[in-house]
């Protein structure tokens, strides 16, 4: 079988910036394995698998080596393939995932989703913490999947070269380190998932759906410029709406193609 593939650096002003992101067209979803095989071949922190669901798409999200809940950067991905290349007069779009209707809309040039929230709660520091981020957290909260750690500023944040394998053996799906922003942002993160398959994430949509109530409860408001400090760095404009969150950013296309699969 073969489908339409799309690669998009998804939270980017420029090529080359943001997190990219595969998106597969696909007329029914194969065998899990199938999907799980495609995303280790594409071996990108998330590929997004589509399926058209009337007007609106069934969507599922694969690291290198698991299913995640939820994925941001795939999702704008996923929303710029069908506003920009199925149906390009369309101004939203509605995925229907494993974390409940999403729903993506265009505004100007870039989209805005509307995620779940992820209120954090206060947690005590896990054993070996500090000594995996090579940092000692001035704040420590859960949000249900990722330990969120404050530290002291933004390039602490920028500079940190944490202790991947000491992460990995940490009971969360990934860490979140953060501080107030620098350079014009509110706040700065970066996000560690080694557990995942994802050493460090560009860009983590999911990530924010938490570090926007946190940081609204610190800084005393609820629109944000926020800044993930990867290596590639990618820029996100938060909004808390009550139980949820919008994340708003922009899309740029880099390759465009067919996969061929066994569906054994």
């Amino acid at each position: 079988m073969n489908a339409p593939i799309f690669q998009i650096d998804a939270f980017a002003q420029r090529r080359f910036t943001g997190n990219p992101a595969a998106v597969i067209l696909l007329e029914q979803f194969p065998p899990d394995s199938v999907l799980q095989a495609l995303a280790a071949e594409n071996n990108l922190a998330e590929t997004a698998f589509l399926e058209p669901m009337g007007e609106d798409f069934r969507l599922r999200w694969f690291t290198p080596t698991v299913e995640v809940p939820l994925c941001g950067h795939a999702t704008l991905a996923s929303a710029a393939v069908v506003m920009e290349r199925l149906q390009p007069n369309r101004q939203q779009v509605i995925f229907q995932t494993a974390s409940g209707p999403l729903a993506v809309r265009r505004a100007g040039a870039s989209y805005i989703m509307d995620f779940p929230v992820r209120t954090p709660h206060p947690v005590a520091p896990p054993s070996g913490l500090a000594r995996a981020l090579g940092a000692t957290a001035s704040e420590i909260e859960y949000d249900g999947f990722n330990l969120i750690a404050r530290l002291t500023d933004a390039q602490t944040v920028r500079d940190l070269t944490p202790d991947l394998s000491v992460i990995e053996q940490l009971d969360f799906a990934g860490v979140v380190v953060t501080a107030a922003g620098d350079e014009g942002f509110d706040f700065v993160s970066r996000y560690f998932a080694p557990a995942k398959g994802i050493p460090e994430d560009p860009v983590t949509g999911g990530a924010h759906c938490a570090l926007t109530p946190f940081w609204a409860a610190r800084l005393g408001k609820t629109s944000f410029r926020a800044f993930q400090a990867s290596r590639r760095g990618g820029e996100i404009v938060c909004r808390l709406v009550g139980a949820r969150v919008e994340l708003e950013g922009a899309c740029i296309f880099y390759m465009e193609g067919r996969v061929t699969f066994d569906t054994l």
